[in-house]
C-alpha cells in the first residue's frame, strides 16, 4: 500500500474505537505489528506502514479499493487452472481469489516467514487444499516458473514502499514468461501523483505496448491488467453484468472500478458526478 492509501485509511479511522495492539515481533527485515480497531484487523510493516486490513468475521472480505479492483481479473480468468500471488501480506487477497474466482490451484509466495505465521494466526489465511504457501524471494521463485500459471498477481511492498522488483524490466519479463498462453498479469502499482500513470510507466510501455488495461483507485494505487499476449477484450456492458452477478457474493460492487477501466494509451476516464 502507498502512503496516500495509508493517509486515506488513517483519516477514515479517526473517531472510531481505539486501536489495540495484538502482537509485535521482529524478523531479519524489520518489525511487524498486528492491531485491531473495531471489526478491522491491521498488519503493519514497521511502526507506521499499514500493509493489510481484514474484517475479523470474514477473512475473504476486501477492505481496500485496490484489492477489490484486482478482482476484475476474474472477468477474464475465472476458475483459472493455476493462480500465483507474489506477496502474501495478511492473505486477504488470496482468500478472496480462492473464494470468489475459484482457481483450481493457487500458490502464494511470501519473502517473510513471520508474515505467513501472522496471516495464519490473526487473519484467517485459508486452509483450502488448493492453496500452497511458499516462503521465498519473488525474483528467485519466478525464475523457476516459466509457462506455469494462468493468473499472476503482483503485490510486492516493503516497509519503505513499493518493492524494487515492481520497477524492474527483467522482473516483468520473467513474470510474463511465467504465464501460459491466454494468461493474465495483475499488478498493484503506485500512481505518479494524479497523472493516471504508474511508476515505471515508460518501461511498461516498452515491454507491453499501450494496450494493457489499468484502473486508478481513490487510495492512490493503480492496477494494471497485462495479457500474456495480444489485447484483453473490453466489453463494459458485459463486465457490468458480470459484476452484478458477483455482487451478492462479495458484499460490494466492482462496478466503480469497471467505470474507471481504460487502455494504458487512453486518457483517464471522466466520471460524471
Amino acid at each position: 500500500m502507498g502512503w496516500i492509501s495509508q493517509l486515506y485509511h488513517y483519516l477514515l479511522r479517526q473517531g472510531s474505537a481505539a486501536e489495540q495492539e495484538l502482537e509485535r515481533c521482529e524478523d531479519d527485515f524489520g518489525s511487524l505489528r498486528v492491531t485491531q480497531q473495531g471489526e478491522l484487523r491491521y498488519l503493519y510493516f514497521g511502526a507506521e506502514t499499514e500493509q493489510s486490513c481484514a474484517l475479523v468475521s470474514d477473512p475473504a472480505w476486501l477492505e481496500y479499493d485496490y484489492t477489490r479492483a484486482m478482482l476484475l481479473a476474474g472477468y477474464w480468468q475465472s476458475k483459472a487452472p493455476r493462480a500465483l500471488a507474489m506477496g502474501l501480506g495478511a492473505g486477504t487477497l488470496v482468500n478472496a481469489v480462492l473464494q470468489h474466482l475459484q482457481p483450481q490451484q493457487m500458490t502464494a509466495v511470501e519473502l517473510r516467514a513471520r508474515v505467513v505465521e501472522l496471516s495464519r494466526r490473526w487473519f484467517g489465511l485459508s486452509e483450502d487444499a488448493r492453496l500452497e504457501v511458499v516462503v521465498d524471494n519473488a525474483e528467485a521463485y519466478i525464475a523457476t516458473q516459466p509457462n506455469s500459471c494462468d493468473l499472476l498477481f503482483l503485490d510486492l511492498y516493503m516497509e519503505g514502499g513499493i518493492a524494487r522488483l515492481q520497477l524492474q524490466s527483467d522482473f516483468f519479463v520473467a513474470c510474463q514468461a511465467a504465464l501460459r498462453p491466454g494468461g493474465l498479469l495483475v499488478v498493484n502499482q503506485w500512481q505518479l501523483g494524479q497523472s493516471g500513470q504508474p511508476y515505471a510507466a515508460s518501461r511498461l510501455r516498452r515491454l507491453f505496448g499501450s494496450h494493457y488495461l489499468q484502473v486508478e483507485v481513490e487510495e492512490g494505487n493503480i492496477i494494471l491488467f497485462i495479457p500474456q499476449s495480444g489485447e484483453l477484450p473490453l466489453d463494459l456492458d458485459d463486465m457490468r453484468r458480470w459484476a452484478d452477478q458477483l455482487e451478492p457474493q462479495l458484499g460490494y460492487s466492482l462496478r466503480p472500478y469497471i467505470e474507471m477501466l481504460r487502455r494504458a494509451g487512453e486518457p483517464p476516464a471522466v466520471v460524471a458526478s
